[in-house]
């Protein structure tokens, strides 16, 4: 409703509106050749037609942006030292506990090993407790009529206690 309402209302004015409008574009006219022509000025061009007076009006002007504009850029700077500061600071700190850690670690690692040290000065190597080592026997055995004798000639199942594998035995015969 309020849309159709404006609508309306810009219809209604007819002939006395066009005459505003008219006048109103002579005035935005005017207004965008001067901000063109500061524009210029403060770029530094058309100066030969401006005079003393405006010249040092123009150089106040511009003395004036540029310390809005250093101190804009102090500001930036000065919020940019104090945020990597504070990234420093916590990186520092999060260092500080990794070292804490690794120290820690290092520690309860040197202490393991000392332990394990002192375990095995007290007790005799795992190897050495196991079952007792079986007896070597390099040769056949043969029973013949309850009489050992060891035959040369024939061959037949022989009897050994080693942990020799059966190749090497061959070999050692």
């Amino acid at each position: 409703e309020r849309y159709s309402y404006a609508e309306r209302e810009l219809v209604l004015s007819g002939p006395e509106s066009e005459g505003s409008w008219c006048l109103e574009y002579g005035k935005l006219k005017a207004k965008v050749e001067t901000l063109q022509r500061n524009l210029r000025h403060f770029t530094g061009e058309d100066l030969d037609t401006l005079s003393i007076k405006e010249l040092n009006t123009l150089e106040h002007q511009l003395d004036t942006a540029l310390k809005y504009i250093r101190s804009r850029k102090n500001q930036i700077i000065s919020d940019s030292i104090s945020e990597l500061q504070r990234e420093e600071k916590t990186l520092r700190d999060q260092n500080q506990m990794l070292v804490e850690e690794l120290h820690e670690k290092e520690k309860a690692m040197a202490q393991q090993a000392q332990w394990e040290q002192q375990n095995q000065t007290q007790s005799p190597p795992s190897f050495l407790l196991g079952s007792p080592l079986p007896n070597l026997n390099m040769g056949t055995y043969h029973q013949a009529n309850g009489v050992g004798l060891e035959e040369e000639g024939a061959r037949p199942q022989a009897r050994t206690n080693s942990l020799l594998p059966p190749w090497l035995l061959r070999h050692v015969n």
